[in-house]
């Protein structure tokens, strides 16, 4: 076995600047009860932040290999989390690419000001 192998991951470029999302907004968010833990997750990683237009796409993101996701959760799995956040306004697809496949989504955490 050739311990020098890695095993390539996926690497989208780090953004210039902070997410420009309200902290207390975003604290909300991963504490809104009307997610699981796993959307929660997922909205945490897209609301990170990237590069403007450097965003990893919905594809992207399910295309990843059993290997590059370290084992974790599953394409249907991230499929279903995608679909809880579109459900309750989190995410929406973005204008430029809202065409299906590999679309863009736009993070918005305003759902989270109602939630309990």
């Amino acid at each position: 076995m050739n311990t020098t192998d890695a095993t390539a991951f996926p690497e989208w470029p780090a953004p210039s600047a902070s997410p420009v999302h309200d902290p207390a907004l975003f604290a909300r968010a991963m504490r809104d009860m009307r997610l699981t833990w796993r959307a929660r997750g997922v909205l945490a990683e897209l609301a990170t932040g990237y590069t403007p237009g450097q965003e990893p796409t919905v594809s992207d993101l399910v295309s990843l290999t059993r290997d590059e996701r370290l084992a974790a959760e599953g394409r249907d799995a991230f499929r279903k989390a995608v679909g809880e956040l579109r459900s309750l306004g989190h995410l929406t697809p973005d204008a430029t690419t809202a065409s299906g496949v590999g679309e863009r989504l736009v993070v918005d955490l305003a759902p989270a000001a109602d939630a309990t």
